[in-house]
């Protein structure tokens, strides 16, 4: 046998199945078999395999035993010369495992061997090319140097950014997405070590291969799609421990002396610095605009009121020094408070949206205004100047910000996404009813032709053209139907096209949409199994106010609420627990495992089964879907109530 495929899959079934019917096409002209490796899956990804992909030998773990032990399991069995580890957010091209089969069998010395990769939005992935990270090297690494010079011999050894990416060469460490090794080698050197949980596992064992005396290969005349992101959120600090926790390892295993102490005290310096810019990052992503939205109003009031002064009274100084410290804080806490209640913080950041926040706080504000006596309103023409500025300065704020990161105004918000669809007249009207039943809106531009045949008067062109479409049409976005144009032509398109576009990808014989253009968070998929509310802003802003209000509210009123309350014990525990964030309300019922097909929550102080003794799994799982499919705040205070009153 030529070949052994070997995925191992954790919650990540779309891709999955996506990645299954490449792999299918790629395997036709080999002798080769194809293992996949679940571990303990909660998104049917196991139903889904059984139901569409028979031939493929599946291993069902009961638990996640992590990446290196999972693999293994599919190794010992496996009957092919070569053995490719591949991930299950990849796709392949139906020529790649075919060249990459030639290309190995004509070097004996060949011990490893990966490829060319690109991420969801056509760009080349680094990691596809690495060199063993010695202290040095991990120092670069991990204090950004490799970043500041990316084509340096000296500086990025790391990702061998001096090296050509359209070449082939000898390299020292491969990638565990596409990790294709010789059996014989395997057997020489050893599989995985299953110390290494994820991430660090490809390091040692490309290490090895080439301590062995073989030699590892980066192969560039073939394109894999890899989908970063979905298994790890990258932006998360799990990722950065456990991706350093992998070096520790590694250079405890294979240093020695002064080398291992100093790697070992550089990726603990790491993890602290990583994790410590990783905070700031995500504190930064979600109040960039919250905090420049206050700071510009504030300081926008208190020009106004200097302005205001002296044009209508000619006294610049006519206002009193309090309204500084007290009226603007307080103007500028409602409409930042409006803003964020109006979804205008929600992203997409959509300009309607942040101005519908502010016009509904501007009017709180007068009717508060109204009310007080006549010594604390200092001017309503100041508190108009003021909301025109606000809105004045949001608007310019996400105007420049849209400009600076996608070089073009901001258009109509989803309307605005411009679409392409390259297939046949069947598959394209399947994608735009799955888009329809999804509730996505796209400005749909026209189909472009994937045969000669299926062009007619009806298509914009045909896919040969598909560059100059783009351009003559401002396409944002392209889908291409997989059942129509083979992997290889997708790849290619991907990788030539890939100035500012989205690519996702119509799964042949499936309701699902594929893609993914971050890898710090999960792609966006199109599916019309199910949409969740509390999978929208909305509802979970909505919620997580919930939470603390009631919190709040819970702990302020306790003496009253403590006579209606059955569990008085516990009361102000769990108003502590959900006012700090530890908890939610209601949360799921049934064990605390996370199940990957839910819109994730805290734990729980109540569930949906509302205090009912049900262990039958299936009613506990259709609880739980209903809840996050229907959710409101009506159903959580209803649950929440009669959940005190019982205890």
């Amino acid at each position: 046998m030529d070949l052994s495929v070997v995925i191992v899959n954790y919650n990540v079934r779309y891709f999955l199945e996506l990645a299954l019917l490449s792999v299918e096409r790629a395997i036709q002209p080999l002798n080769a078999e194809v293992w996949l490796v679940d571990n303990n899956s909660h998104d049917g990804s196991v139903a889904m395999v059984r139901e569409r992909f028979p031939w493929v030998k599946l291993i069902v773990n009961d638990h996640n035993p992590g990446f290196s032990v999972a693999n293994n399991q599919a190794i010992r069995r496996a009957r092919g010369r070569y053995v490719l580890l591949l991930n299950p957010d990849t796709v392949v091209g139906e020529r790649t495992f075919s060249r990459c089969l030639r290309y190995a069998d004509a070097r004996p010395d060949l011990g490893g061997l990966g490829v060319r990769m690109i991420d969801g939005s056509g760009n080349f992935l680094p990691e596809s090319k690495r060199g063993l990270p010695t202290p040095w090297v991990a120092f670069t690494k991990a204090f950004g140097l490799a970043r500041l010079f990316p084509r340096s011999p000296r500086f990025n050894r790391y990702h061998l950014g001096y090296l050509d990416q359209d070449e082939n060469h000898p390299v020292e460490i491969l990638s565990g997405a596409y990790m294709w090794m010789r059996r014989s080698v395997l057997e020489e050197v050893g599989l995985l070590d299953e110390d290494f949980f994820m991430y660090g596992e490809d390091i040692d064992l490309s290490y090895r291969i080439t301590q062995g005396g073989y030699t590892n290969h980066y192969f560039a005349l073939t394109t894999v799609v890899h989908y970063k992101g979905e298994s790890t959120k990258r932006g998360s600090l799990n990722y950065v421990r456990v991706f350093y926790q992998a070096m520790i390892i590694f250079a405890r295993k294979h240093f020695v002396g002064s080398q291992a102490t100093a790697l070992v005290a550089l990726m603990q310096a790491a993890v602290y610095l990583r994790a410590s810019l990783t905070v700031l990052a995500n504190v930064w992503r979600v109040l960039k605009f919250p905090l420049l939205d206050a700071v510009g109003m504030y300081a926008g009031l208190v020009v106004l009121k200097h302005l205001w002064a002296g044009y209508h009274f000619g006294e610049p100084d006519y206002f009193p020094d309090h309204i500084d410290y007290v009226h603007f804080p307080a103007y500028v806490l409602l409409w930042t408070g409006g803003t964020f209640l109006g979804g205008g913080y929600d992203r997409p950041y959509d300009l309607g949206r942040t101005l519908r926040g502010l016009g509904v706080a501007t009017l709180l504000v007068f009717s508060v205004y109204g009310l007080l006596p006549e010594d604390l309103r200092p001017s309503r023409a100041l508190l108009l100047l003021g909301a025109a500025w606000a809105a004045v300065w949001t608007m310019g704020l996400r105007v420049t910000d849209h400009l600076f990161r996608f070089g073009r105004w901001p258009g109509g918000g989803a309307h605005d996404q411009r679409l392409l669809i390259v297939g046949s007249r069947g598959e394209t009207e399947r994608a735009l009813s799955l888009l329809q039943q999804a509730g996505v809106a796209r400005s749909y531009l026209g189909r472009v032709a994937s045969q000669q045949r299926e062009q007619d008067d009806r298509s914009v062109g045909h896919h040969r053209d598909l560059a100059d479409l783009v351009a003559v049409y401002r396409a944002t976005e392209v889908i291409f139907c997989a059942a129509d144009v083979p992997y290889a032509r997708i790849l290619g398109a991907m990788r030539t096209l890939r100035d500012g576009l989205t690519y996702r990808i119509l799964t042949p014989g499936s309701d699902s949409i594929v893609g993914s253009h971050r890898s710090d968070r999960r792609g966006r998929l199109y599916t019309v199994n199910v949409t969740y509310a509390l999978n929208q802003p909305g509802p979970r802003r909505n919620k997580w106010l919930f939470d603390r209000a009631a919190a709040l509210l819970g702990l302020l009123l306790s003496p009253l609420l403590l006579f209606f309350v059955a569990n008085k014990g516990q009361y102000f525990g769990r108003c502590l627990s959900v006012l700090t964030g530890r908890r939610t309300w209601v949360g799921y019922a049934g064990d605390r495992t996370p199940v990957a097909d839910l819109p994730r929550l805290r734990p729980g102080v109540f569930d949906p089964l509302a205090g009912r003794a049900v262990t039958d799994p299936g009613v506990v799982r259709q609880a739980n879907f209903l809840y996050a499919r229907d959710y409101t705040v009506g159903s959580d205070w209803r649950l929440l109530w009669g959940a005190l009153r019982r205890g």
